[in-house]
């Protein structure tokens, strides 16, 4: 029998995603074996993020300002576009260094069993962004999943008629993985995306 507060505490913890009735207890202890300033500081650096934290007005992604560091970024390379479906995905982009290009984030993906269409993911901020902008290319990075190939495709067809190339990021077997536990869709489009030996 836990006192009330404690309860409450751990139904809190209890919100976030992934964790369970053990995990949100063992981190309510944790909370209470933390000092005073420490409690202190975790509780305003969770309003300050909740309150200074927002959406980019031009790409969506998370931002302190109006505009993120990525859309003010002179440097970068306005001519490609990479179109993922959630702001996590840039963070994961960028950790690799690898893409210098901008970025538009949807509010998901489409999935018609699920009641979300295409004007709930707002792909009309994303389709009138690259008709106003001169993007060269699209790059689709969402996941390989039924809900990423119909956003993927409802996104192609848009596009349809416009000079711009329409490309999406490869997938399918991982390295080190065993063949026997994919699943036939990655298998299908690791055999349909592969690529000539050098």
């Amino acid at each position: 029998m836990y006192p009330q507060s404690l309860k409450n505490l751990i139904e809190a913890f209890k919100l976030l995603p992934g964790i369970g009735e053990k995990t949100a207890e063992r981190l309510a202890f944790s909370i209470l074996d933390l000092e005073e300033e420490n409690v202190e500081f975790f509780s305003e650096e969770l309003k300050k993020a909740k309150h200074n934290i927002k959406n980019c007005s031009i790409c969506n992604s998370l931002t302190e300002n109006k505009i993120c560091d990525i859309c003010s970024d002179q440097t970068r390379n306005d001519n490609i576009l990479c179109v993922v479906e959630d702001p996590k995905n840039v963070i994961i982009f960028e950790k690799t260094g690898l893409f210098h290009g901008k970025y538009h984030v949807l509010n998901g993906l489409i999935s018609p069993l699920d009641g979300i269409n295409p004007e709930d993911i707002g792909l009309n901020k994303l389709i009138e962004r690259i008709k106003t902008e001169n993007f060269k290319e699209i790059i689709i990075a969402v996941k390989p999943s039924i809900e990423g190939e119909t956003t993927a495709l409802y996104i192609k067809s848009v596009l349809e008629g416009l000079d711009i190339i329409v490309s999406r990021i490869a997938s399918g077997v991982p390295i080190g993985a065993d063949m026997e536990y994919i699943d036939v869709m990655t298998l299908e489009r690791a055999l349909q995306d592969r690529i000539k030996m050098e």
